[in-house]
């Protein structure tokens, strides 16, 4: 019984540590623990903007992740819940290291992205973009983007509640 306890006791804790976690000027904390999500997807080189003439820079790669319980809701009904997080961590492309001597891995650890379903702090928008990526380091807090900046894109772009599923298998396969 006691087992038992802590176990609830655990999850219980674990859903108010995967929860949109705010600083006292606003600005949202970035996500602990998110490596422990239920990971939905990855891709290499998405980008929402028309390439530039002369662009030599290599893809970036970006794997995202969903709390477990934002997941599990999502997949019995369809709907991302209040406090949903997505986390999608950045990586600087790299090749030639050995034994490799083809194809593009995961290297240097840019930050991270998040989308957040928060209703009560984005009561008309639901959801607001977040970039923890700094110069160097992962940022420990940032500001939502402005509205215009990632929001617009997403509502009309999305397949579903302001999210790219099309690109996340886990999601989009039911």
């Amino acid at each position: 019984m006691r087992l038992f306890l802590l176990l609830c006791a655990s999850l219980l804790l674990a859903d108010e540590t995967n929860k949109p976690r705010y600083a006292a000027n606003g600005e949202m904390l970035i996500p602990v623990d998110y490596r422990q999500w239920q990971f939905v997807g990855s891709n290499m080189g998405i980008g929402y903007t028309e390439p530039t003439a002369g662009n030599t820079r290599p893809p970036t790669f970006k794997n995202i992740y969903i709390q477990p319980d934002a997941f599990r809701a999502f997949k019995a009904n369809g709907k991302f819940p209040d406090k949903t997080v997505l986390v999608m961590e950045v990586f600087a492309s790299g090749e030639k290291a050995s034994p490799a001597k083809t194809g593009r891995f995961e290297e240097k650890f840019l930050g991270i992205e998040a989308a957040v379903k928060d209703e009560s702090k984005f009561p008309e928008e639901k959801w607001a973009y977040y970039n923890f990526i700094g110069s160097g380091k992962a940022l420990d807090s940032a500001k939502a983007f402005p509205k215009e900046s990632c929001w617009s894109c997403h509502n009309e772009h999305a397949t579903v509640d302001n999210v790219f599923v099309q690109f996340y298998p886990v999601l989009r396969d039911k």
